[in-house]
This record gives structure tokens, sequence and C-alpha cells, in this order.
């Protein structure tokens, strides 16, 4: 039985470039194998969605900068060796 109180993280690997998710407890975050290629994955910062509401009630999601790599501010892995 899995615990609701797991966090959810991802990971991307460096060897087949899979990125996925596992529900670990945070004890054993880091450390994670890749199920494709059975190489060392890395955790990746995940992003999510934020909104604000301005004085006059629009809501407006907040950007970032765009980059698709979570792991630095490349928007390429080649060039942060994800």
């Amino acid at each position: 039985m899995v615990s609701g109180n797991m966090p959810i993280y991802e990971y991307g690997c460096s060897g087949c470039c899979l990125k996925f998710e596992l529900l670990r407890p945070m004890a054993e975050a880091d450390g994670v194998e890749c199920p494709r290629c059975h190489g060392p994955a890395k955790r990746l910062l995940s992003r999510f969605a934020s909104f604000s509401r301005s004085a006059e009630g629009v809501t407006a999601p907040n950007t970032g900068s765009g980059h698709s790599c979570g792991s630095c501010s490349s928007g390429s892995c080649g060039s942060c060796g994800l």
C-alpha cells in the first residue's frame, strides 16, 4: 500500500535522456536508477504553474524564463549535461 504522504519526484537520466517521475519517501529521493537503461538518474527541479490576480480581478499566469530544462538556465539538455 502506498502512503499518501510520499512526494512525487521528477528525474532525468543523462545516459538515455529519459525523464520520469517516482513516488518516493523523502529519505530515498536520491540514488535512483533509470528504468530504461538502468544508469544513474538525477533529481530534477519540478516545474509548476503559478497565477496571480490583479486589483481589477483579472487572473493571469506568472511567467518565468520559459526554458524547458529544469536543472539549469539553458533551454537544451545537451548544454547542461542532463
